[in-house]
């Protein structure tokens, strides 16, 4: 069965996976995915993921991030959808929550956090938001 919008499994299975309080959550692997994951472990969002190689599409393992009882991700949000694509402009990448949060923007650079957007100077298609 194909997958309309594959960010958004991504961003529902970390999210329920976070509410069943599970130290790991495994998701279908792709480029996109894989690259939106090592920026949120960047960020410090997750621990650690690892991309497992099966023969097929394979899947990324991730490992989430707890202090204490409480996730480090508190919510996340898909802001572009296949039905309605959200594009900003390099001054238009504004700091979520003020600065607590991050947007993840995909850029002709790659896949880049707010802050790493306007430092470059780029615009792109807003992924998704995190806090």
């Amino acid at each position: 069965m194909s997958m309309s919008d594959p960010i958004a499994d991504l961003l529902t299975r970390i999210r329920n996976a976070l509410m069943a309080r599970r130290e790991t959550v495994a998701v279908p692997a792709s480029a996109i995915k894989a690259e939106i994951v090592a920026l949120l472990k960047q960020q410090g969002y997750v621990d650690s993921f690892k991309i497992v190689r099966d023969g097929k599409q394979g899947e990324i393992r991730i490992r989430l991030r707890y202090a204490g009882d409480r996730p480090a991700i508190r919510g996340i949000r898909r802001v572009s959808r296949p039905g309605r694509r959200i594009y900003v402009k390099a001054a238009g990448v504004g700091p979520v929550l003020s600065g607590t949060g991050m947007a993840v923007i995909s850029t002709n650079k790659g896949v880049l956090s707010d802050t790493e957007a306007r430092e470059a100077k780029v615009g792109g298609e807003h992924l998704l938001t995190v806090w």
